[in-house]
């Protein structure tokens, strides 16, 4: 049994590509009626043909590959981290209420904000740039598995200790699985600003990467298209990332989407 339609999936899908074109033919119109001057917005359709030849540049897919490493790296090392430390603020109340102080005071903090500083802490550009993807993409999953934790079923946490299991088994057994959809949630949330930090740093601190191929591309002829064209392709990479996370979590937690839509 097919938890989601393909009728549905494939809706989407067309109504997704009839939004993009029709947000590129009114770029296209716009630049074409003179509403829009080219030397500050270029025609779509130059910018499509500048995307299509950054497909076979090289020195372009190296900053992606540069820029898809360190993403996959920070995300890795917050997840390594987010992950159990919600999972310890969020079972032990007194360690949550003495750390909640020090969380409030970081998590407002603007991650681009520590960009410089980073760079003068760490003696490389690709640990820079993972330590600030890590520090950003941190902060959705352990909120996340925090508040999962909080909506675990009472009566199955009592059940398992009125059949005589220890904190360790209830929170294998009832509180993870419960707090999983929540944890995949605060993945996927984090894999987007993961991405918008590693570019952010790419720009700022000088690391290879999509952000180092715009500012080297700001001083050619075709500066502007080049840009906005490495821009097209850093959003078309957020967008696989975001597809690729929610079809896994969909296949991980497939008994929760089944569980969600019996009780629908």
């Amino acid at each position: 049994m097919r938890l989601i339609p393909a009728r549905l999936f494939g809706s989407a899908v067309v109504c997704g590509v009839a939004g993009t074109a029709a947000l590129l033919c009114a770029a296209e119109a716009a630049g074409r009626l003179g509403l829009v001057p080219e030397s500050r917005l270029p025609l779509a359709s130059a910018v499509l043909v500048t995307a299509a030849g950054l497909a076979a540049d090289p020195a372009f897919l190296a900053d992606v590959l540069a820029t898809s490493g360190a993403w996959a790296l920070g995300v890795a090392a917050a997840v390594a981290v987010a992950v159990p430390a919600g999972l310890l603020l969020g079972s032990l109340p007194p360690v949550e209420r003495a750390l909640r102080p020090v969380l409030e005071f970081l998590r407002p903090i603007p991650s681009v904000a520590l960009i410089p500083l980073a760079a003068f802490v760490f003696a490389g550009r690709l640990e820079t740039e993972v330590a600030m993807i890590m520090y950003a993409a941190a902060w959705p999953i352990l909120l996340n598995t925090m508040y999962g934790l909080r909506e675990v079923d009472p009566l199955a946490k009592e059940t398992m200790r009125a059949f005589g299991f220890g904190p360790l088994p209830i929170l294998w057994r009832i509180s993870l699985p419960s707090a999983a959809p929540f944890v995949a949630t605060g993945v996927r949330v984090a894999a987007a600003i993961a991405l918008i930090l590693a570019v952010s740093t790419e720009l700022l601190a000088g690391t290879s990467g999509i952000g180092h191929f715009v500012i080297v591309a700001e001083s050619s002829p075709d500066g502007l298209r080049l840009t906005i064209a490495a821009t097209l392709w850093a959003g078309v990479l957020g967008v696989l990332t975001n597809t690729l996370l929610a079809q896994a979590s969909r296949r991980l937690l497939r008994w929760h989407t089944a569980l969600t839509g019996a009780a629908r």
